[in-house]
């Protein structure tokens, strides 16, 4: 069992940054797929961006340029750093990793652009 806590959310001015972390109970070392989602009021969750097999790293088209996902395997920890912020950006945003074929997920934290 995974237990993955996001915490950096809030309420930000459009333009203004702000930093994401989800730390994992346990070893990231090894863990190959772990990315960012985030779902809006009426919509369906939507990837932000992904470490991906092959240490590849995938973002979504609408924040590319804006957001960068990094990891700290030392702190068991991965972060996005969101940058020029927008009122679209106002979503809960969730971490996520797969091990053992078994994804896990977090509980979100909010953040809301205000224009």
């Amino acid at each position: 069992q995974v237990q993955l806590v996001e915490s950096g959310g809030g309420l930000v001015q459009a333009g203004g940054s702000l930093r994401l972390s989800c730390a994992a109970s346990g070893s990231i070392f090894s863990i190959n797929v772990m990315g960012w989602y985030r779902q809006a009021p009426g919509k369906q969750r939507e990837l932000v961006a992904t470490f991906a097999s092959g240490g590849t790293i995938y973002y979504a088209d609408s924040v590319k340029g804006r957001f960068t996902i990094s990891r700290d395997n030392t702190k068991n920890t991965m972060y996005l750093q969101m940058s020029s912020l927008k009122p679209e950006d106002t979503a809960v945003y969730y971490c996520t990793l797969v091990r053992s074929m078994v994804r896990y997920w977090g509980q979100g934290t909010q953040v809301t652009v205000s224009s």
